[in-house]
């Protein structure tokens, strides 16, 4: 029997989130773990300091903070977010992402 990858994970198997992606120095790190026509879910690694400057989208996008703690700014308010923490950014409106210590979040871009 062959294994089904999904995007980058394999199918129907436990994964620890938290290992799919590591850290680097002075780098944010990506991931796409899924990629379907209506949303895909992407993990990221974020070196304290780093950021993703303010850039806006046409979808809804779910960020859940898994390890550390980031601060979000979504139409120019600032929201800290921390892990097991989530926070939704509103299609159309400018939002950036920015690391208070390390973090790791997965991002769920839902595009219907």
């Amino acid at each position: 029997m062959s294994e089904k990858k999904v995007s980058g994970i394999p199918a129907a198997e436990v994964m620890a989130v938290q290992e799919l992606v590591e850290y680097q120095a002075g780098a944010v790190v990506s991931r796409q773990i899924v990629k379907r026509e209506k949303g895909n879910v992407t993990l990221f690694a974020f070196d304290a300091g780093q950021e993703l400057s303010e850039h806006t989208a046409p979808f809804d996008a779910l960020v859940h903070v898994i390890d550390g703690e980031a601060e979000i700014t979504i139409s120019g308010k600032p929201i800290r977010a921390k892990a097991g923490e989530m926070v939704l950014m509103p299609a159309n409106q400018p939002h950036g992402l920015k690391a208070i210590r390390r973090f790791k979040m997965v991002l769920t871009m839902i595009r219907a």
